[in-house]
């Protein structure tokens, strides 16, 4: 996936830009492999499987709360240092946060339908 801002490279499905910070439109075939969400309340918090450093929490919790990945990464890291709480919390959510699914196959809701 190109970035439509500043024209790097990104990983397919990212949401912002790791480069210039640029939120992304979300046309392309990782878009059209996972729809977006109908509604707020259909969002599930899951750890990213695309777009992940260590265990995905962080880019989980930017794209359940639409924020930039890096941006919540920082935060993460000066709730670590401040209070150490950070690492806790990070660590429960990597146990019990589920990943999220690369795609759904479009095979699979026809037969249920049928």
């Amino acid at each position: 996936m190109i970035c439509s801002a500043c024209q790097k490279v990104i990983i397919d499905g990212s949401t912002y830009c790791y480069n210039c910070g640029a939120k992304q439109g979300g046309s392309g075939a990782a878009a059209a492999q996972t729809p977006p969400p109908a509604t707020h309340a259909a969002r599930k918090l899951m750890r990213s499987s695309t777009d992940k450093k260590l265990g995905g929490v962080c880019a989980g919790v930017g794209n359940y709360f639409d924020l930039d990945v890096t941006l919540v990464r920082v935060i993460w890291l000066l709730a670590v240092f401040c209070a150490g709480t950070g690492l806790l919390l990070y660590l429960i959510l990597w146990i019990v946060l589920p990943v999220e699914p690369l795609y759904v196959p479009v095979a699979s809701q026809t037969t249920a339908t049928q």
